[in-house]
């Protein structure tokens, strides 16, 4: 079975300085936020909708997609499911961070110079390819 996802690596500008949010899931991991696709929903839709309901925070998407990621797990009942998931480069338009406590425990903004350790540190790998790429567009490097 295959499904689809997407999720956005949302930045602001305080202060003349770049922070990138993260999620902290109840997993116990910092990631970047995502979910599934709605029915007749199309992948931005679904990314813009899913930073809004998990964060709090309106956006909007910069550029091209940042790239997919895939991934398998196991559901019981249902067996092995692979998931692609688009990421897009967004930029926090409006709201305040409040985390959707249904589905992540916090969510929090990091200075764009050490976002990328951090969730080497306590993220997921196959996400670190996506933030690096992120980084380097808001550096102003091509990704």
């Amino acid at each position: 079975m295959k499904e689809y996802s997407a999720g956005g690596v949302v930045y602001r500008q305080t202060d003349g300085q770049i922070e990138v949010l993260l999620i902290h899931d109840r997993f116990n991991k910092m990631t970047l936020p995502k979910g599934h696709l709605e029915e007749g929903e199309t992948e931005k839709q679904a990314a813009l909708r899913e930073v809004r309901e998990e964060t709090g925070i309106e956006a909007q998407i910069i550029g091209d997609p940042l790239g997919v990621i895939s991934f398998q797990f196991d559901v019981p009942g249902r067996g092995s499911v692979t998931k692609e998931v688009t990421y897009y480069l967004m930029e926090a338009v409006s709201g305040e961070t409040k985390a959707q406590i249904e589905e992540i425990r916090d969510v929090f903004w990091f200075p764009l110079e050490h976002v990328l350790t951090i969730h080497s540190e306590r993220g997921y790998d196959n996400n670190n390819i996506i933030l690096e790429r992120a980084v380097k567009r808001l550096k102003g490097d091509k990704a």
